[in-house]
C-alpha cells in the first residue's frame, strides 16, 4: 500500500503541469514562542494611542509600551514587527493578541503559536 502512495505522489506534479505542492515548514523557535491570537476591536489601546486593525501592533500583559517584538509563523516562516501598544491577552494560555493586520501579514489565521523574539 505504502508504494502505491508513493507512485500517486510522484504522478501529481506532472499533472499539475510541473507545480510542486509545498509542505508547510515546521521551525523550531529560537528565542521562544508564543500562544496567539489576533483581535481587531476597540477604539483606544490601553497606552492611549488609537487601535488601528490593520497596523502592525500587538497586546501583551506585561511588555512595556513600544517595545519591538518579531513574531514569526513557525509554519511557514513569514514574519513582521510589531510594535506592543495594549494590554492583553485577557483569555488564559494566551500570551499576546496580534492586529489583524500583524497577523494577517504571517498568515495566522485565528489561533497559533507564533515564534518571538523581542528586538
Amino acid at each position: 500500500m505504502a508504494m502505491n502512495i508513493a507512485v500517486t505522489l510522484l504522478l501529481v506534479p506532472p499533472l499539475l503541469g510541473g507545480m510542486a505542492l509545498a509542505e508547510p515548514i515546521h521551525r523550531a523557535c529560537p528565542n521562544g514562542s508564543m500562544n496567539a491570537t489576533q483581535y481587531s476591536e476597540g477604539q483606544h489601546t490601553a497606552s492611549g494611542a488609537p487601535f488601528r486593525p490593520d497596523g502592525l501592533t500587538a497586546a501583551h500583559k506585561r511588555l512595556p509600551f513600544g517595545t519591538r517584538v518579531r513574531v514569526t509563523n513557525p509554519g511557514t516562516g513569514a514574519s513582521t514587527i510589531v510594535i506592543i501598544n495594549d494590554r492583553g491577552p485577557y483569555t488564559r494560555g494566551r500570551d499576546i493578541d496580534l492586529s489583524r493586520g500583524a497577523a494577517r501579514a504571517i498568515g495566522l489565521v485565528d489561533i497559533g503559536l507564533v515564534c518571538a523574539e523581542i528586538l
